[in-house]
């Protein structure tokens, strides 16, 4: 227990308190922000994604029942998403040591770029060709298995598909956070069966921090106006996917 005290782990308290609050609240982030410090810390890429998504277990588990709690979860929503999300989670788990994830990241940050420009769109006010997004578990699959291959993947894809269409910004962000926890779960026993898991004290950090965060999280979404929330994830998506881009042009 004394090292768990230490000044690393309130770091990685830290980390974990930012992301939740922020993924919590726009629908991703959590990922990509810890996976990407502790990258740096240099921490082998399977490692960060088990450490993440084991500590992700118990924050989605917060954060989808705080969101429950305050309506913001389409039941039905996050059921389509959920089941094949978990299929496609322990498929790019097991496959993880035998693919290059950077490969196909180029094609997921254009994606998420064109996404990015709609939902900004949206949230001015323009009027774009609105309808529901019919391939909801094509859609769940497709998260779950970049989530586990690239880490991070699960929320910038479905809220951002979600609110690029006619989705409604908290119950999007609140189903998208619910159907997550499955999808951890089962990636997180993917790895802990193939890899296992050695970094506890990452996992402690990220997760206390998490928890603190993921109900006030909730709280924000549901009190935040939409086109608040739009604008802001709007922003994050193409921050993020530009600076992806350039790095990979750039490497």
């Amino acid at each position: 227990m004394p090292e768990l005290l230490g000044s690393h782990f309130l770091v990685f308290v830290a980390i974990g308190l930012c992301a939740q609050l922020v993924d919590g609240a726009l629908g991703m982030a959590y990922g990509r922000v810890s996976a990407a410090v502790l990258l740096a810390l240099g921490m082998p890429p399977a490692a960060v994604s088990a450490s993440v998504h084991t500590a992700e277990v118990f924050t989605t588990g917060v954060s989808g029942a705080a969101h429950g709690m305050l309506g913001n979860v389409d039941r039905r929503l996050m059921l389509r998403l959920a089941v094949p999300g978990v299929a496609g989670g322990v498929i790019g788990a097991t496959v993880l040591s035998r693919i290059d994830g950077d490969v196909v990241k180029p094609w997921i940050h254009a994606y998420l770029s064109v996404l990015a420009l709609l939902i900004l769109l949206r949230a001015t006010g323009r009027r774009l060709p609105r309808g529901e997004v019919r391939r909801v578990g094509a859609l769940g699959f497709a998260s779950g298995l970049l989530d586990a291959i690239g880490g991070g993947c699960w929320g910038p894809m479905g809220t951002s598909t979600l609110l690029a269409g006619v989705g409604e910004a908290r119950t999007s962000i609140g189903s998208v956070r619910a159907a997550e926890s499955a999808v951890t779960i089962a990636i997180s026993l993917t790895f802990l069966l193939s890899i296992g898991i050695d970094h506890w004290r990452v996992v402690a950090g990220l997760l206390l921090g998490g928890v603190i965060a993921a109900p006030l999280a909730a709280l924000l979404v549901r009190h935040v106006r939409e086109r608040a929330v739009l604008f802001a994830v709007g922003a994050l998506v193409l921050a993020i996917s530009c600076f992806q881009i350039y790095r990979t042009l750039a490497g």
